[in-house]
């Protein structure tokens, strides 16, 4: 919807890690004051979220990176009142970041419809806006449409005051360790929950239905252990000796001062270790970098980065940021719009990118009930025309009853994420992959495979990889969790592993986990959630933090099997086990579990 006017997509920004609603830092001389409370509860994941479609708008809209050019007369002061008169679908302002805007002539062409700004209409939408959208969409609108400052003297007094939600996560920042006190993945997972905003949580960790999937995700490795070997296997070599008998050539300690995880995947893509970041949606909503920090992360740490079709950052925020040899994966939905795209992927190229995921696993959204009970939204429908821009669809429309006049008798309170969503089309198809592969010459990694027969027609249909995934649990409930579907695979399709490059994404937490799908013959795995907790904790470090501690596990324990390259890693390193592990004694942080003393 909007865009901020302050920074350029290639500057850096400042994080006031103290605040819940991410905010950043500005040039402006004009007093600060705070948008009020209800707005970023209300709008911080409405119907404009829909920021991965800006992708192909802009490659299809060129735009300058400036704000709209402002006449040489700074114009005057507007009183809030003033803007308060504008909340029709005649006449809307808005205020982003002390500046007020006419957006009436937006309503006309929002991919989520006119209600998503309409519930923001006379009224501070900062909070709303910031941590969702790249920074050139306010450029799209014509100069006249910014009027001008809000004068601060007549804001109410509210807007200058913290929110219970703030002084929380000002609290909870304020006794944050470094990253290295992180020891473990969950141990960001925890410090996460406490700093984020309860809309950034609910959205990053809701799941479908009663969540089975989700923790299936995780319980599945367990039922894998290893078979350890200290000494190498023995060579099919023999010597030849003056009796004319072969002696086997006797077994040798395995030295494992020395090892290498470097890896390829996807196609040829180096690769420091056999992890990529996998791509999810609205990294702007745990930090104002948004994706831009895991983009640097992963360029430091030398591994692969998908990104999301919903990403919060633009492409050009992103490339700006990456290291020159670095290699980003643009994952791809299927637009009901064809020709969108069509655009979008013929641009796809030029812009950098190395290969297309074209996500499969998530038709229409999962029912995500943590997310829903998220506090003051409802879902409707977008009555907007879509002008040519892709994400039509469902919208979210805030019905806190305090953020918006005309909707203060509304009496639903639930949430979703529908919005980013519905542009999405649901009629994906495999006719789509020979399509998508004669508008370019990048790789085809199709990621939502769910079982063996759909493995097998995938490489029929000439993808050059799959990624077993059910969308972090967040779709069907009772799906099989991705370490299954490659057992199955192991057991039924061996040849397939050995032949075709196979990964997998969904429940990887620790170092044993990768090396347990890399013996089944796995090439790599995809981590989403632990990046996007790092990124809400300590933004670029904590998502580096999160690539030393899978390097520092994944080195352990492939020194402690007794290997010393990924090549080594076989079958015969990890046995099934049918029955749920012994309970630990004891948990990470040394507490006792529940239960015992």
């Amino acid at each position: 919807m909007f865009a901020r006017t302050c920074l350029k997509n290639t500057t850096r920004t400042t994080w006031r890690g103290g605040r819940s609603g991410v905010r950043l830092a500005s040039t402006s001389t004009r007093p600060r004051y705070r948008a009020r409370p209800s707005h970023f509860v209300a709008g911080a994941v409405t119907g404009g979220v829909l920021l991965g479609t800006f992708l192909a708008y802009q490659s299809t809209h060129p735009v300058s990176l400036d704000a709209p050019p402002k006449s040489k007369e700074a114009p005057p002061y507007i009183s809030y009142d003033e803007v308060q008169k504008h909340n029709t679908r005649d006449s809307c302002w808005v205020i982003i970041d002390g500046q007020v805007y006419d957006a009436t002539s937006v309503l006309r062409w929002h991919p989520a419809g006119p209600d998503v700004i309409l519930q923001l209409a006379g009224q501070d939408a900062t909070k709303s806006f910031v941590p969702i959208h790249p920074p050139n969409i306010l450029s799209h609108l014509p100069p006249e449409a910014h009027l001008g400052p809000v004068d601060p003297e007549t804001l109410p007094q509210e807007m200058f005051e913290e929110t219970e939600e703030e002084k929380r996560i000002a609290e909870a920042r304020s006794q944050l360790p470094e990253p290295g006190a992180a020891l473990n993945l969950q141990d960001i997972e925890d410090y996460a929950e406490k700093v984020l905003t309860k809309t950034a949580w609910a959205y990053y960790r809701s799941t479908g239905d009663d969540e089975y999937t989700y923790w299936e995700n995780f319980e599945a490795f367990k039922r894998f252990w290893f078979r350890p070997r200290v000494g190498s296997r023995r060579e099919q070599h023999y010597l030849f000796c003056l009796l004319n008998t072969y002696i086997p050539k006797p077994d040798r300690l395995q030295k494992i001062s020395k090892i290498s995880m470097s890896t390829t995947m996807f196609g040829g893509l180096e690769s420091t270790m056999p992890i990529f970041i996998s791509p999810a949606a609205l990294a702007r909503l745990g930090h104002p970098d948004g994706e831009m920090n895991l983009t640097r992360a992963a360029g430091f740490e030398g591994i692969l980065q998908g990104i999301s079709n919903n990403a919060s950052c633009s492409v050009d925020e992103i490339m700006s940021v990456k290291k020159p040899e670095q290699n980003l994966i643009f994952q791809l939905y299927m637009n009901k719009d064809r020709a969108a795209s069509e655009k979008l992927i013929r641009g796809l190229e030029g812009q950098g990118f190395k290969a297309i995921m074209l996500t499969v696993d998530a038709a229409v959204p999962g029912n995500r009930e943590i997310d829903k009970r998220s506090k003051g939204f409802t879902v409707g429908p977008a009555h907007g025309q879509g002008g040519g821009i892709e994400g039509q669809g469902v919208a979210l429309v805030g019905r806190c009853g305090t953020c918006c006049p005309g909707l203060r008798h509304a009496k639903d309170v639930a949430s979703s994420i529908k919005a980013i969503s519905g542009y999405q089309d649901p009629d994906v198809c495999w006719e789509d992959i020979p399509w998508i592969q004669s508008l370019t010459k990048l790789p085809l990694i199709l990621k939502g495979i769910q079982c063996v027969e759909d493995a097998e027609k995938a490489f029929e249909y000439g993808v050059q990889s799959i990624i077993l995934s059910n969308h972090g649990g967040r779709e069907l409930d009772f799906s099989p969790a991705p370490m299954t579907v490659l057992y199955e695979m192991y057991q039924r399709r061996p040849d397939l592993l050995q032949k075709q490059e196979v990964y997998i994404d969904g429940g990887v937490r620790r170092g044993t986990d990768v090396l347990k799908a890399l013996c089944l013959g796995a090439r790599g795995v995809g981590l989403g959630r632990p990046f996007l907790w790092a990124n809400g904790v300590w933004g670029e470090e904590g998502c580096r933090r999160v690539i030393e501690i899978m390097r520092e596990e994944i080195a352990t324990g492939m020194r402690l099997l007794g290997v010393t390259s990924l090549d080594q890693l076989k079958p015969e390193h990890v046995q099934y086990v049918d029955r749920s592990p012994a309970r630990p004694r004891r948990v990470s942080n040394g507490d006792p579990p529940d239960g015992t003393e």
